[in-house]
């Protein structure tokens, strides 16, 4: 199985495996981060650097950790609109299936964000929403 990852913080290949169960055994893995802006202001003045860096590091973080437990897995930086990032990942990685990992704060719930669950439907792909932190 083929899986991408979309999440805004570092994930273990543990809460893989506590939100999928067994499918996450053997599957090869693309943790995309989307580096999101903190807050409202940062996206009008365009300071993406911090952010960019951010999701660099949750997902090179997160390659690390998957790759420790014995996970194959890659990572990619996506663009800061969830949606935006998925459908880019997807252009390139095949996935059977799509993991989206949340944070409960404001800018980095992906939630009520339509154009995920849109995305998904469209494609014809599994797409399973989890919160990192309940």
């Amino acid at each position: 199985m083929k899986l991408l990852v979309l999440t805004p913080e570092p994930v273990d290949a543990d809460l893989l495996r506590a939100t999928l169960g067994d499918e996450v055994e053997g599957a090869e893995v693309l943790v995309v981060s989307p580096a999101t802006n903190a807050s409202p202001l940062a996206f009008w003045v365009s300071d993406s650097d911090a952010a960019i860096a951010e999701a660099d590091a949750a997902q090179e973080e997160s390659v690390e950790r998957l790759e420790e437990a014995g996970v194959d897995a890659a990572g990619d930086t996506g663009e800061s609109e969830p949606a935006v990032a998925l459908e880019d990942a997807l252009a390139t990685f095949p996935a059977d299936r799509v993991l989206v990992l949340s944070h409960p704060e404001r800018d980095r719930d992906y939630r009520e964000d339509k154009g995920l669950a849109e995305a998904g439907e469209r494609l014809g792909i599994p797409l399973t929403h989890a919160v990192i932190g309940r």
